[in-house]
């Protein structure tokens, strides 16, 4: 039988979830350890890269299938993951979702994923390179898509069309779980 837990809340869970984590860079850091080999793999929604841009260099994984993409052991892996002793770099919008994902990814034995303190927002922030959306080949988002916010709560925003070029996508033929 299965032992129940006591409820936790997001804020638990979320320091719970950066204790785990051996750093969190911040936007210069994270481009140093880009410069140094790291990945930075950018978790966030459709909506957010089309109307913010994309980090150059970033690979892009839907978060909803982040675990199978980075799962070396995984027949679903991204090609770039070979090894679970690669410096890994998540990146959402503020740094709260990315940091929930990089503890998920340090139980897969991924010991040093990480996520950017701050997320795109402070490394936009800071004047870091970033792709302009019209050269990211991205359309205007459309009226609405966005939702609607909640204060000191992370912004989340539907899908609402295809990923960029730049995506990383499943291997053809493939069923990627959902």
């Amino acid at each position: 039988m299965a032992r129940r837990r006591a409820a936790k809340t997001i804020d638990e869970l979320l320091a719970e979830a950066r204790a785990t984590l051996p750093y969190r860079p911040s936007p210069a850091e994270a481009l140093r350890a880009q410069a140094g080999g790291a990945l930075l793999i950018d978790i966030r929604e459709d909506d957010q890269r089309r109307e913010d841009g994309l980090i150059p260099g970033a690979i892009v994984l839907p978060r909803n299938s982040l675990e199978w993409r980075c799962d070396p052991a995984s027949r679903w892996r991204h090609p770039a993951i070979t090894r679970r002793d690669l410096r890994i770099i998540l990146i959402c919008h503020q740094g709260y979702q990315s940091t929930l994902a990089a503890a998920t990814l340090q139980q897969l034995g991924l010991s040093h994923a990480t996520d950017l303190d701050g997320g795109f927002t402070a490394w936009a922030a800071a004047g870091l390179p970033v792709i302009a959306p019209a050269a990211a080949g991205h359309h205007r988002r459309r009226p609405s898509s966005r939702a609607t916010s909640t204060p000191g709560c992370p912004s989340q925003a539907r899908e609402t069309a295809p990923e960029p070029a730049t995506s990383a996508r499943k291997p053809p033929g493939a069923q990627v779980p959902q």
